[in-house]
């Protein structure tokens, strides 16, 4: 009777979670889940959640009952261990935290120190800062409520990269040994999070009784992919077809028919894709590069003769406003991108290749630095010598040096006759009217210092750049020979196909395909396998997967180390079976290895102009503003400084009336040429940043590895070229802005 109560209380719990999806679902995951998922789920995530969880205990907020169970569905897609409690409760008290503290920084500090000094506290406090700090926590709050959609969306869209080879996987082995279990958990072996993650949650649900067969825990996790990857739904249903046919050939035919329909409608959504994407990067281009890009040469004119605007307000413009746009529109339009045919970090294949992630002294064996370490300490050496134009003007206030007439440089006191008739400073900074009375002085905006500003964008781009780099030049260079072999190894298979079809043991086999192929990759990867087997002795699967001497060690991807694994198993049961095995392995690979061209064909004309923006456009148009602003404000502060004199020469034009007016306009007040400069040079670094992760996540979708290397090659390049076209023209047109003040 016990039994039967026990019994009835389990379905009951069932029957009141279907009616009910609000409730909590029950605990199922086993530790080995729990301690994969806290291997490979994204650190920013744990963060996340620790934030949401945290803010709940501050200030609990519930969501709509129509909101909660598109909450939870996004937060289960992502395996997050929070609720939509703490998501909501998250997106209220992180802006009020941000508005808090920006106001306590910008106005209430400021405020208290003036009032400690004896200052005038209504004239301390920056009210643009305050409330551009609540416009900004305000307009946060709806993109921190949908912070979880778009994680999943992200989460869906790298998932999504690796289902065309989760459906070669399973079909590869299945071939060989109809069972769908065994096949789910070869392809979780193989794969590399997040996918490999679900296929590991849908074995583990099984093992934890939260599902009782694998058909079970498999349609569950495809009601998940209805509305975003429907192929991937009809592959699955076609492989589990593929179970219940006795004919042989018709299960084969079930099996070769998945991939295909995973392959062709890949290409046809992509294509589509292509044809969509030219209106949304037209709307990117002008919104939020080309228009920016054109309003800076304009902007010499705001600088000089609209004394209100400060440097802040550029900022906040430039380097925060303008880049949060161009980012949430490249989100939008790679959160449309469809399964592509993606590449791994092969550092997730073979956890050693990790080292080669850092900065090695002394080669692979040698010190191993932190790339962070070698980067933070290149960007701060940079920053400070960048810094030196006002750490000079704060030590020696009332001096400057200047480039006398006849040439000769000299440090002479700022509004001495040598001082005022120089051609060119180092400093020159100018003294302004201050509206509270009295005056201040405003700079730098002499040659000097802005030349010397340009190692602030080059310590961002050199800094950032050589941390990418150094995660991922050495790796990728390892991905690319194993690449190159991928696209060798599918002839190469069938060559071993034919042989094992004589009746050639496999270990045999190999020797004789190695000579065929000599000289090629392939070959030696194959004389590994011969070397181990005639030398030490190995098995085949030892000369191949042996963690010391095995040739996969050389060779860490997962399509080879699956093929020889199917190999291995399939050998076993004759080399027949295993001839057949490897020469549908071969043809599954040149199918993959086609659609992945045809993509990159098709997102190759899209992408191109993107490309050219990014090394060329952006930079040289922001190198050249640059000089024009410092030419234009070099003669309007000589024009200045020259009715100043006459002003004072004469009694007359330098009081009150037009004059007074004249010479506030030349050259008084405005935005110094060293924090233009700057401002400039950090959106060239945020912009770069910023188009290299959309092009690649258009071109690659979620490849981490390739995305670093990108940004390593593209930071360095653009950055460098912005510094060398800005210092050229800085100094062509400050000699003619030299010339031009002495007439």
């Amino acid at each position: 009777m016990a039994s039967m109560d026990d019994l009835a209380k389990k379905y009951v719990e069932r029957i009141n979670q279907s009616l009910n999806p609000q409730r909590a679902q029950p605990e199922t995951s086993s530790k080995q889940y729990k301690d994969f998922k806290a291997q490979y789920l994204p650190k920013r995530l744990t963060h996340y959640e620790r934030w949401c969880n945290t803010s709940v205990k501050i200030f609990s907020v519930s969501p709509s009952n129509q909101e909660r169970p598109k909450l939870q569905r996004a937060i289960n897609t992502c395996h997050l261990e929070t609720t939509p409690e703490g998501i909501i409760s998250f997106s209220l008290v992180a802006p009020m935290f941000f508005i808090l503290m920006m106001a306590v920084l910008f106005f209430v500090a400021p405020v208290m120190i003036t009032i400690i000094t004896g200052g005038d506290a209504g004239a301390s406090g920056s009210m643009f800062m305050l409330f551009f700090s609540v416009f900004v926590g305000i307009v946060a709050i709806l993109p921190l409520q949908k912070l979880p959609y778009y994680l999943a969306n992200a989460w869906r869209m790298k998932a999504s990269n690796q289902m065309v080879l989760c459906v070669f996987y399973i079909v590869t082995y299945m071939r060989h040994t109809s069972n769908l279990e065994l096949a789910i958990d070869f392809a979780g072996e193989h794969l590399a999070p997040p996918l490999s993650l679900d296929m590991k949650k849908i074995i583990w649900d099984i093992e934890t009784e939260r599902h009782n067969s694998i058909k079970e825990s498999l349609d569950e996790y495809l009601e998940d992919w209805k509305e975003w990857n429907p192929e991937f739904i009809e592959s699955m249903h076609l492989i589990e077809g593929s179970l219940l046919e006795s004919a042989e050939s018709r299960r084969v035919e079930l099996l070769d028919k998945s991939l295909s329909v995973m392959l062709d409608e890949t290409y046809e959504k992509m294509l589509h894709y292509a044809h969509n994407l030219k209106s949304p990067l037209t709307t990117l281009h002008m919104l939020g590069v080309i228009l920016p890009i054109l309003g800076l040469v304009i902007l010499p004119l705001m600088v000089n003769f609209i004394p209100e605007v400060k440097w802040y307000h550029m900022a906040m413009m430039y380097n925060v406003s303008l880049p949060l746009l161009v980012y949430l529109l490249a989100k939008n339009i790679l959160s449309t991108r469809p399964t592509g045919y993606g590449n791994t970090d092969i550092t997730d294949i073979n956890p050693e290749l990790k080292r080669l992630k850092k900065f090695l002294i002394g080669g692979p064996k040698g010190i191993a630095l932190s790339p962070f370490m070698v980067s933070a300490l290149l960007l701060i050496s940079l920053l400070l010598v960048s810094l030196f134009p006002i750490g000079y003007h704060i030590v020696n206030s009332d001096r400057d040096w200047v480039m006398a007439v006849d040439g000769t440089f000299a440090e002479v006191p700022m509004g001495s006759d040598e001082y005022k008739a120089a051609k060119f400073y180092f400093l020159n900074y100018r003294e302004i009217p201050d509206p509270r009375g009295g005056t201040f002085m405003l700079g730098p905006y002499g040659l000097g210092a802005i030349l010397f500003s340009l190692l602030l964008p080059l310590s961002l781009g050199l800094g950032i750049g050589a941390y990418y780099s150094i995660r991922s030049k050495d790796v990728i260079e390892i991905r690319e020979e194993t690449r190159k072999l991928e696209q060798e190894f599918a002839s190469a298979l069938f060559q071993l196909g034919n042989r094992l079809a004589d009746g050639i043991p496999a270990e045999i086999a190999f020797q004789k395909v190695s000579i065929v192929l000599e000289g090629t990759r392939t070959a030696k990867f194959f004389d590994i396998v011969t070397s181990n087997i005639t030398k030490l002795g190995m098995g085949i699967e030892d000369a191949i997967f042996d963690e010391t001497r095995g040739a996969i060690k050389e060779y860490p991807s997962s399509i080879i180390e699956s093929s020889m694994k199917v190999l291995v198993e399939s050998s076993k049961k004759g080399p027949l079976i295993a001839s057949r095995a490897v020469v549908n392995i071969s043809e599954y690979i040149k199918q993959m290895h086609r659609v992945d061209e045809r993509l990159k064909d098709l997102m190759s004309d899209v992408i191109s102009s993107m490309k050219s923006q990014i090394m060329f456009l952006t930079p040289v148009i922001a190198g050249i503003v640059i000089g024009i602003t410092s030419m234009i404000s070099t003669i309007l502060g000589s024009i200045g400084n020259k009715l100043s004199d006459l002003g004072t020469q004469t009694g007359g034009l330098g009081s009150a009336g037009a004059g007074s007016g004249l010479l506030e306009i030349f050259g008084q007040g405005g935005i110094p040429t060293y924090h233009f400069q700057a401002i400039v040079g950090i959106y060239v670094v945020q912009i770069t940043y910023i188009l290299t992760v959309m092009v690649n996540g258009i071109e690659n979708g979620t490849d981490i590895l390739a995305e670093e290397y990108q940004l390593g090659k593209n930071l360095k390049h653009s950055v460098m070229l912005y510094v060398i076209i800005s210092a050229i023209t800085i100094v062509l047109f400050g000699l003619i802005a030299g010339s031009l003040a002495d007439i």
